[in-house]
């Protein structure tokens, strides 16, 4: 049983920081600007000996229309949901504002148990604030310090209270559950496995099978899930093309460019292998950016692409790999991470085999040294071709963690040394004698040269695309590096 706690209340009250604080990492975007948290956030939080699962929200808004700041109260409203416990913050600081008193009748209508923390709460400023939180109703207030970390004790008892609750209310249902089990008639037992089998016929015939997604573990290897990072300009379709493939309005979408700002992670399941989608903000160019949020949001989504180990780089059918795409290709490149082309919205496209020869021709003269980036179109909006799409990010990422055998690169590096020897600047003859793969992830080969310092550039590119197209490793980074090989007589005296 996983117990879940959620963190609500009115914008700028220092649910972030909270949250950050219990998940030891700042994960959360903080700024001193409201309003900068959008989607919800959940994290693995610890405090003392208790273990949970926290959700940041948005700040609750009262607005009930189609607005942004609609569609971030109804994330939240699904967050205080699904959740064993909610924290409703208020800032000690400022006392309870009319907001704070509306949302607190709101949670009181609600099953989910409250516990009212009065944040900001260091020094005497806040306890005028302390005392007016007894009004709202919830109980005796937790006197807090998000930023400081004080009142942690008193934050531990009663997440530890209802922690032991939720866990002995579950222990007795199951003791009910298992002391009275409930047989159906034969008749509708035998059309209810009729049922049941008819639903797992028809899922294996879906396109992209529903299941029912759960936490993942490491795969065995020491490496675990697959971190797949979806990134790209702003409105091309990231945060929609995650929710599709969840199933589930888990993230804000709308017609408003950049309304994602953080970086959520959210764990999935594809075919049976694990994997942690990212939904990044989108990239615009650094000279257009001015806004110390928006900048906040950049530097996350780079963070994010640093971690990550394959990266979706969702390019719009009407615009692509524009100059902004081409910058954001190459970063991932230096970051020696595995690339996809998601070419999204291709339903809408009218001349689809024009926009696919420039994808062509702007990989092959924009990124040379990365040939065979697969390229997949779909539409995240109705769904099509994402099981395609999810097929080459595992494809892809199988390259990314290749291991060659030394034997087989070393002849190849001798047949290819005979047919094609390295030059001679100056007339001294350069010797490659040895290579072997230093590491994956991405594939790093090391050969022992003799005159590295010498060797032309362009003779290492001739290397990695002739190894590139021998092993077949399209699409991924390769790191090659020339090491002098030591001299076996260096530091031994001469004989007379």
């Amino acid at each position: 049983m996983t117990f879940t706690v959620a963190i609500v209340g009115r914008p700028n009250v220092g649910k972030s920081t909270l949250f950050n604080r219990l998940v030891g990492k700042r994960l959360a975007l903080v700024d001193d600007q409201p309003g900068v948290t959008r989607d919800r956030r959940e994290g693995d939080a610890y405090l003392f000996d208790c273990r949970f699962r926290i959700i940041d929200t948005a700040g609750l808004e009262e607005a009930f229309d189609g607005s942004l700041e609609a569609r971030m109260r109804r994330q939240t409203e699904r967050a205080v949901e699904e959740s064993d416990l909610v924290i409703m913050v208020i800032d000690a600081r400022v006392g309870v504002m009319p907001i704070d008193e509306h949302f607190a009748k709101y949670l009181r209508r609600g099953k989910t148990p409250i516990a009212l923390m009065a944040n900001k709460c260091e020094g005497k400023v806040g306890e005028e604030g302390l005392m007016e939180a007894y009004s709202l109703g919830l109980g005796e207030p937790i006197p807090f310090s998000a930023e400081h970390g004080l009142g942690s004790s008193d934050l531990y008892d009663v997440i530890k209270e209802h922690m032991t609750r939720a866990v002995e209310e579950k222990a007795s249902s199951d003791v009910f559950e298992k002391s009275e089990p409930i047989k159906p008639a034969p008749a509708m037992a035998a059309k209810a496995a009729e049922a049941k089998a008819a639903e797992e016929s028809d899922s294996e015939d879906d396109e992209y099978p529903e299941d029912e997604f759960e936490g993942f573990e490491d795969d065995g290897e020491g490496r675990g899930p697959l971190q797949l990072a979806i990134v790209g300009r702003p409105n091309v379709g990231k945060s929609t093309l995650i929710n599709k493939l969840i199933d589930e309005d888990r993230l804000l979408t709308g017609p408003e460019a950049g309304i994602t700002r953080d970086a959520i992670a959210i764990e999935w399941e594809y075919r049976g292998k694990p994997l942690k989608l990212v939904d990044t903000a989108g990239l615009r160019r650094r000279s257009k950016i001015e806004d110390k949020v928006e900048k906040l949001s950049a530097s996350d989504t780079i963070r994010a692409l640093k971690y990550a180990q394959v990266v979706a780089l969702v390019l719009d059918a009407d615009g692509v790999l524009e100059k902004q795409d081409l910058t954001i290709a190459r970063t991932v490149i230096d970051e020696g991470r595995a690339l996809v082309i998601v070419v999204n919205k291709w339903d809408t496209c009218k001349d689809k085999d024009a926009v696919m020869q420039r994808v062509k021709d702007r990989l092959q003269t924009s990124l040379p040294q990365v040939k065979g980036i697969p390229v997949v179109t779909i539409s995240a909006l109705k769904g099509h071709k994402l099981n395609k799409m999810l097929d080459t990010v595992f494809d892809i990422y199988d390259v990314w963690n290749i291991r060659l055998p030394t034997a087989g690169l070393n002849r190849w590096l001798a047949e290819l040394i005979e047919r094609h020897p390295p030059p001679a600047p100056g007339g001294r003859r350069i010797k490659l004698k040895y290579i072997t793969q230093a590491r994956t992830r991405p594939p790093t080969f090391a050969i022992s040269c003799s005159l590295p310092e010498d060797l032309p550039a362009s003779y290492t590119r001739f290397l990695e695309n002739n190894l590139r197209e021998t092993f077949d490793m399209p699409g991924v980074p390769l790191r090659m590096h020339m090491k002098k090989g030591d001299n076996p007589y260096a530091g031994k005296k001469k004989r007379n």
